[in-house]
């Protein structure tokens, strides 16, 4: 049944976060990105290296730099993101192994297991950035250094 990871799931939850402030202009560095969707700074990094490398993010560099997304939101689908962490040409897997299903009759979740994974493949690739534009996700944005130096 076609599924992904954490990696996959960590990638989309720090586009979405970029969806955002998309139509604001904004931009948020890695480590704004790693505090609102909950993850290590270290992979929210490595991520948006990996994502600005495949096209979904440009990267600006600087104190005052950060990621935004490179295309629309209505430009990128979920299947686009999952792809690029995970194998997504794998056929369904049979709960029992290669030794029934593709030997001999189906096994008796086969069927349900193709349609199941058809639908979600469906899914990931019509589903886009742009449903993240309907929601408000707060960014657990914490004190600048010259904000705190204030106080």
């Amino acid at each position: 049944m076609f599924s992904y990871g954490k990696t996959a799931s960590k990638a989309i939850a720090a586009l979405s976060c970029l969806v955002s402030v998309y139509r604001a202009g904004g931009k948020l560095g890695s480590s704004e990105i790693a505090k609102a969707r909950g993850i290590s700074r270290a992979l929210a990094a490595k991520l948006m290296v990996q994502l600005s490398t495949a096209g979904f993010v440009i990267g600006y560099p600087g104190p005052r730099g950060g990621y935004r997304l490179a295309k629309e939101p209505s430009a990128i689908t979920l299947f686009e993101i999952v792809a690029q962490f995970e194998k997504v040409d794998a056929e369904p897997r049979c709960p029992f192994g290669d030794t029934w299903c593709g030997k001999e009759e189906p096994c008796p979740l086969h069927d349900a297991i193709v349609e199941m994974d058809a639908h979600a493949r469906e899914y990931l690739q019509k589903t886009t950035l742009a449903v993240f534009e309907a929601y408000t996700f707060p960014l657990k944005r914490g004190k600048s250094a010259r904000e705190k130096g204030a106080n």
